[in-house]
């Protein structure tokens, strides 16, 4: 657990079993336009809501496109989250280092007009490799500026954590 500016940061393997250990009560899952099928933890997460998500998608209903959030209901029977919140990030193409702060930013604003203090996510775009490890976190303290203060645990792979956890205590010595 490492402290920096106004957010205390954790990390958990994208391992559902692990996930029922976690303190966060919401998931912030994020997916680009053009993701199919959808990998890492939102994929996970679809997969334990039996592709409640998947469906959605087909339908029509949630598309991925740049800007687009969805709150779902609470699924607790079958995540250990209260709620689930989905931001779509558009066409991987398109999404670069720019792209990334504003849906951190737009993250980060929407959970906390909805009161939440603690959650789990994946850094936008890490399931498909769009931003490095070390690069989200870096990017992502940038903003923790903000003065939230939030709990938030990444989901990231044991590698990925440890490249984050380096980063972390560089910014540490400096």
């Amino acid at each position: 657990v490492a402290a920096w500016m106004t957010d205390t940061l954790q990390f958990l393997p994208p391992d559902l079993v692990k996930w029922y250990s976690a303190t966060a009560d919401s998931l912030v899952l994020s997916f680009f336009a053009d993701e199919r099928p959808l990998r890492g933890a939102s994929g996970i997460a679809d997969w334990r809501l039996c592709g409640r998500i998947s469906r959605l998608i087909r339908s029509g209903r949630l598309v991925g496109l740049r800007g687009e959030t969805l709150l779902l209901p609470p699924a607790r029977a079958r995540l250990s989250f209260r709620r689930v919140f989905l931001f779509g990030l558009g066409p991987q193409q398109l999404f670069d280092e720019h792209e990334y702060r504003e849906t951190v930013r737009r993250i980060r604003d929407v959970v906390h007009r909805a009161g939440v203090s603690r959650y789990a996510l994946q850094a936008p775009g890490r399931a498909v490799g769009r931003v490095a490890a070390r690069r989200a976190l870096e990017l992502w303290l940038e903003a923790a500026a903000d003065g939230y203060g939030a709990e938030v645990t990444m989901i990231e792979p044991l590698p990925g954590q440890r490249e984050m956890a380096e980063a972390l205590r560089a910014r540490a010595r400096s």
